[in-house]
């Protein structure tokens, strides 16, 4: 049985007094409920040291929101796996849409993050999806199996078990749409099926994808509720405890 995570990506959002208030209303609003999922915040860079105190002890684990394939260097304004781990990261979020489409990575980069993400020790949240001119297209699944087969290129099966594979299609981010529960599951099956082609089939059941696009507490549990839907990855009802706390009690 896979468990569901939901972890939340602040995006370019929270000073670090706002991130210590929003952690600490977290924290004391899940302190005492029964959980059943892993949670995951992913606070800016500035944040993430102070994150990793207020945390420290608690369920909820921690992650970033991007890195860089080099280990040091001359790589201004870039942030190394070791950084991430030294300030107390189990995660990171790596080919997510806005880094593809506003900064332009690629297939190719994402895949040398995804292998140093790996070998320094952190769990990748890899993220693939298509545009709503690719839907309209019906050209989806050539480009979700573009974007899988690339990013987990030469990755192992044994690596295969520490990343958490998120479906974020572009249309529906921060958008207000949201892929209907029925289109989403379709997206996860094939993921899945495709993941059995190029590991194997325990593989491809052991796997958690997640959704990510315009998640809210009103949509939430019956999204969570389709059978290849394995939590959410959330971002702007992440940046309020209430919304988020919904969310992850909806699971």
């Amino acid at each position: 049985m896979r468990r569901k995570v939901i972890a939340g990506n602040w995006k370019m959002n929270n000073d670090l007094s706002q991130s210590k208030d929003l952690i600490t209303k977290l924290i004391n609003g899940l302190s005492g409920q029964q959980i059943h999922c892993d949670v995951i915040i992913c606070p800016p860079f500035t944040s993430l040291s102070e994150a990793a105190t207020l945390v420290k002890d608690t369920t909820v684990k921690l992650g970033a929101q991007n890195m860089y394939f080099e280990e040091n260097g001359a790589f201004t304004g870039e942030i190394s796996a070791s950084m991430l781990k030294s300030a107390g990261c189990e995660y990171v979020i790596l080919g997510h849409s806005e880094r593809r489409t506003i900064f332009g990575e690629s297939d190719e980069l994402i895949n040398k993050k995804i292998k140093k993400a790996l070998q320094s020790g952190l769990k990748p949240i890899f993220c693939v999806g298509e545009t709503l001119q690719e839907r309209e297209a019906e050209i989806t699944s050539k480009i979700i199996e573009r974007q899988v087969v690339e990013g987990l290129k030469e990755i192992s099966a044994t690596d295969l078990n520490n990343i958490i594979l998120a479906y974020e299609p572009v249309w529906a981010i921060g958008t207000g749409k949201t892929a209907t529960p029925a289109q989403a599951e379709e997206v996860h099956l094939f993921i899945r099926n495709l993941i059995a082609k190029i590991y194997t089939k325990n593989a491809a059941e052991k796997l958690v994808i997640q959704y990510g696009g315009s998640v809210k507490a009103d949509n939430a549990a019956e999204l969570l509720s389709q059978k290849d839907i394995d939590g959410a990855l959330v971002g702007g009802a992440c940046l309020k405890a209430d919304s988020f706390m919904a969310i992850i009690k909806s699971v």
